[in-house]
């Protein structure tokens, strides 16, 4: 048997393709499979070492991206989408997979073409509440359509679609409460507001952060990952910011958290602010409160929708990036720190907004039909 992976360019496609093949190595155990053959076809590896840890082969191919904006690059991009169709079709053809499993995204367009004109069986995931083009193109001819929100279904045909949600990896499916403030050195006697932009970080959200950073150590913890690229700036910056500041040791500045950290800050903290890609679900399912603030509708459409449908649900606030401003951030910290009752009503109802079994769901479905296929 033989699965292949398509997607990337962001942790938001990445890190769900690692959590459904991780189920599909379980199931494949539990109902004594052949362990499946598994490939990630897509511009970059992304991170080479999860690939390797979890025995999915990298397979190259070309990827062009088209912007919502108007940009030269365009043009010379669909000259390397054409070419990454033709090295994807050549490519597929030599493994040929059972099945193709797409997470959507300008990566995952090669190879989708590929498998269609090859008679692959498609399956195809969109975890935003507006599908992405590629996936509503893929959709067409897709035998099985996974969503993450319901307001999704209404751009598919209906028989093909099973709402999901979104898979999660297992090693941070769950927080960590037991030893995590000793393991990030934190007060245990002082709440926690973990603040996080994404994998990559988040310059806007930083920004406003460290302009309120003296403001918010006097009541809290700040545990704040801001990113690689941007740890450096940050490091500086905030050095200068608490160079005679008697609080700040109350500042945990990280540029990325590896899955145990992660786990611990979840555990640690009373409230997290985020972006609303993926990590919505990750916030969801440990039933944490959050304040949710999307990348603008100018760059990307899809985390607006997301955050108001997970505001809709009671699981957070809302505040739009033209909005934030480093005065609004620390009122809504603020309000909802001092306010339990609004806290533990958030966490109800972003706990109820979690499904943990998507990925297990998603991965029993791939089976099934390469298995169908295979015969």
């Amino acid at each position: 048997m033989k699965i292949l992976f398509a997607g990337g360019g962001t942790g938001g496609h990445f890190f769900p393709i690692v959590a459904v093949a991780e189920e599909i190595k379980l199931l494949a155990e539990e109902e004594k499979l052949v362990m499946p053959k598994m490939y990630f076809m897509s511009n970059d590896p992304y991170n080479s070492k999860f690939l390797f840890e979890h025995n999915i082969k990298y397979i190259g191919v070309p990827a062009g991206k088209i912007r919502r904006y108007a940009s030269i690059k365009n043009f010379f991009d669909w000259f390397v989408t054409g070419y990454g169709v033709i090295i994807a079709t050549i490519k597929m053809f030599v493994i040929f997979p059972d099945v193709v499993f797409g997470k959507g995204g300008y990566a995952s367009f090669p190879a989708l073409f590929a498998a269609r004109l090859l008679g692959i069986p498609v399956v195809i995931h969109d975890s935003d509440s507006i599908p992405g083009r590629v996936n509503l193109w893929a959709g067409k001819f897709a035998q099985l359509v996974a969503l993450s929100y319901p307001e999704a279904v209404k751009y598919f045909s209906k028989e093909k679609v099973a709402v999901t949600g979104n898979p999660i990896r297992r090693e941070i499916l769950n927080p960590i409460k037991t030893g995590a403030f000793e393991y990030l050195n934190l007060d245990p006697n002082l709440p926690v507001v973990f603040i996080v932009g994404g994998s990559l970080g988040a310059t806007r959200i930083n920004d406003a952060v460290l302009t309120i950073l003296p403001k918010l150590l006097v009541r809290y913890q700040i545990i704040h990952q801001v990113g690689a690229k941007n740890l450096d700036e940050c490091k500086k910056r905030s050095s200068i910011i608490l160079e005679n500041d008697l609080n700040k040791d109350h500042y945990k500045l990280f540029d990325f958290l590896n899955d145990t950290a992660l786990r611990m800050a979840a555990g640690a903290s009373s409230l997290i602010v985020s972006r609303a890609g993926s990590t919505i679900f990750e916030i969801a399912n440990w039933g944490l409160p959050s304040i949710i603030i999307p990348i603008p509708e100018s760059i990307s459409h899809d985390q607006t929708q997301n955050a108001y449908t997970f505001a809709r649900a009671g699981g957070t606030v809302v505040i739009e990036e033209d909005n934030l401003s480093p005065s609004v951030l620390l009122a809504e910290i603020t309000r909802l720190m001092e306010n339990q009752n609004i806290r533990v009503q958030m966490s109800a109802a972003a706990k109820k907004y979690s499904n943990p079994d998507a990925g297990h769901t998603i991965a029993k479905g791939l089976i099934d039909i390469a298995l169908t296929h295979e015969i």
